[in-house]
């Protein structure tokens, strides 16, 4: 791959990464919060969901910026990106059923964001369950 692409994903994954702090920031004080036995404030459930939304997001970016830079097809789909890395080993397979969810849950607060079970959501928060995408985004994957 020529250098030019390179650089692109290089930048690409700096600004994921600043986003992942960013948000991982913010889900990190729901955590401690709700460990505590804190409600959240209505403000504050949204901002949890928010957070996970772009973090999900910028996930399904890189996989794909990932996938260009390393010149094969990029998916529409999000699924299919993130399957196409296990395929890869990029990810493990083994967290292919995580990221699925992961996606699922994206496409809940875009989509269906009336039908959206606040609770479990906390719960995930609550319990880290978030935490691999962080770690994906703050990871500086090669070309």
């Amino acid at each position: 791959m020529n250098g030019k692409n390179s650089m692109r994903l290089d930048l690409y994954q700096i600004e994921t990464a600043q986003v992942a702090r960013e948000q991982g920031s913010l889900l990190d004080e729901a955590c401690q919060k709700l460990s505590n036995g804190e409600a959240l404030s209505r403000l504050e459930q949204n901002g949890v969901l928010h957070a996970l939304q772009v973090l999900i997001e910028n996930a399904i970016g890189k996989a794909k910026q990932i996938l260009k830079a390393r010149g094969e097809p990029v998916p529409v789909s999000a699924y299919d990106a993130l399957a196409s890395l296990a395929r890869m080993e990029v990810i493990s397979p083994a967290d292919l059923p995580a990221w699925n969810a992961a996606i699922g849950l994206r496409n809940r607060i875009v989509h269906e964001y009336m039908n959206i079970d606040i609770e479990r959501v906390l719960e995930l928060v609550q319990v880290d369950q978030h935490r691999f995408v962080t770690e994906f985004l703050l990871a500086l994957i090669p070309e």
